[in-house]
């Protein structure tokens, strides 16, 4: 294997032929070490059906590597092999870390706007569907999918899936002890497609919707299929690991100990420190996401003006993957306008948190983008990908709330910056002027009226700052002065935002 390359971050593997008798996934168990210079490395092996052993590893550093297998098993013991590591192609930035505590960026430094959509069990439906669902992912703006390894049942998503996740035994009834390869292949498949189309994959482990039995697998079969998860995904670079989609509904069998010894498990057998994170249910269950192995704050609750509450609790980046969806169905989590799932983008954002998009429109045959793919029947997800745009042309760092600076009145409405850029968002509230926020110095300033809905940015029209009245609560007297050089007419209407650029 001398010769073989591989990009930096891409993925290199290797694969071994060993035993196929017995159960080779409890009775067989090897790594590799890859090596470069003084680096070593240790990546765990899994079994691929057939006799097929396989290894991946995915580089973060060019040069010339190196590695050796380790096993008990002699077929599998001492390979050896090494690969070079070449300049990664135009699009691979790496795999995301967390980035200036509340934010996140790729491994080359390029930030990561996280504007994410869910699919829960995309890849579970027919192939024609899948195809469907990537080519609306190629031309949509999204960077992130929520989508589950198990299949759904529930309502809207009660069709067989695909493929088992697991071999069927001899009574007919899948063998929990035994994953599927041919599951296991077509899902790192549509990872590696995601990849292709910079679309960050977070896989969500478990969740309690469930026929088969996946939910009420033993402890022990919990801990050897997250370990395989780890083993066969983590070498690409667009995984972050869900541990549950709302974990407080399996705690009746799946108790709290148990949902961080998955946490460790990752960290034993991810050796690239994928993003991890795990997503409540009641908007009462927040799990703690202080434990240090919780890499981020991932949330379920309508209520996006806590946004910045959230971050002052947890100290780490905030993303409301549920603020509820755009639709029409019966659920009340799941019949927003557009409109609303728009505006609650622009609240979380300028709190400094990113927000997750879901669609959930009534079709009669319950083909809908949050549980199967397909199309985007909504006008949501365009408005979200100029907001992605307008934000990727200006945040650097990442957006920092501006009542970090002051409270008022940003418990009302929403403002962040970042660096010499300032972004205020009126949502609800329809001045016909404002001066809250812009500079003190209004002489080298650009200000821009964005209609969040129409998707316009116009000039502002600057004029004299109001004055306003004082007003007195007991000894403290407020107002009296004007709080900015200058203020700017607005249409008085509203999800109206501001945004403000200091003059090179």
């Amino acid at each position: 294997m001398s010769n073989a390359t591989v990009e930096k971050w891409g993925v290199f593997e290797a694969a071994f032929s060993g035993p196929s008798g017995g159960n080779p996934y409890l009775d067989v168990a090897f790594d590799a070490v890859f090596s470069q210079n003084s680096r070593d490395i240790r990546v765990p092996g899994f079994y691929d059906g057939d006799g097929v052993y396989r290894v991946r590893f995915m580089p973060d550093n060019e040069g010339e590597w190196s590695f050796r297998t380790r096993s008990e098993t002699a077929e599998l013991n001492g390979k050896t092999g090494s690969f070079v590591a070449t300049k990664p192609s135009e699009g691979n930035h790496g795999p995301v870390h967390v980035h200036n505590k509340f934010h996140f960026a790729y491994a080359d430094g390029k930030p990561f706007l996280s504007f994410g959509t869910t699919c829960y069990a995309w890849t579970h439906q027919p192939l024609e569907m899948q195809a469907q669902t990537l080519e609306t992912l190629r031309k949509s703006r999204f960077n992130k999918i929520r989508m589950g390894v198990f299949p759904k049942d529930y309502p809207y998503n009660v069709n067989e899936p695909l493929y088992a996740c697991f071999e069927k035994g001899a009574d007919g009834k899948e063998d929990f002890d035994r994953p599927n390869p041919v599951l296991f292949q077509h899902f790192e498949k549509q990872v590696a497609a995601l990849c292709d189309l910079g679309i960050e994959a977070d896989i969500i482990m478990f969740h309690p919707y469930d026929r088969w039995g996946y939910a009420d697998m033993s402890a022990e079969q919990d801990f050897r299929y997250v370990a395989y998860l780890a083993a066969r995904l983590s070498a690409y670079r667009n995984v972050w690991w869900a541990l549950a989609n709302e974990y407080d509904f399996l705690l009746d069998t799946k108790p709290l100990q148990q949902w961080d010894r998955y946490f460790h498990i990752l960290e034993e057998n991810d050796p690239y420190g994928h993003l991890k994170s795990i997503h409540n249910g009641e908007p009462t269950m927040n799990f703690d996401h202080r434990k240090p192995w919780v890499t981020h704050t991932c949330i379920q609750n309508w209520d996006v003006k806590r946004t910045q509450e959230w971050r002052e609790a947890y100290g780490k980046p905030v993303v409301n993957d549920e603020p509820e969806y755009e639709g029409n169905i019966i659920q009340s989590w799941g019949n927003l306008t557009a409109q609303e799932l728009v505006h609650r983008f622009w609240i979380t954002v300028t709190r400094g948190g990113y927000a997750g998009h879901g669609e959930t429109y009534s079709h009669p045959e319950d083909l809908i983008w949050w549980a199967k793919g397909g199309e985007l029947r909504g006008e949501a997800w365009k408005r979200i990908g100029f907001l992605r745009d307008l934000l990727e042309g200006d945040v650097v760092n990442g957006l920092e709330p501006m009542a970090s600076f002051g409270e008022w009145p940003w418990t009302r409405v929403s403002g962040a910056r970042d660096g010499d850029i300032s972004y205020i968002y009126l949502g609800e509230h329809q001045p016909v002027v404002w001066s809250t926020g812009l500079p003190k110095d209004g002489t080298d300033y650009d200000v821009e009226i964005i209609d969040t809905w129409e998707m316009t940015i116009t000039p502002a029209k600057k004029v004299e700052a109001p004055i306003p009245h004082p007003t007195r609560h007991g000894a403290i007297v407020r107002g009296g002065k004007a709080d900015a050089a200058f203020g700017v007419e607005l249409p008085g209407r509203p999800y109206q935002a501001l945004r403000i650029r200091k003059k090179n």
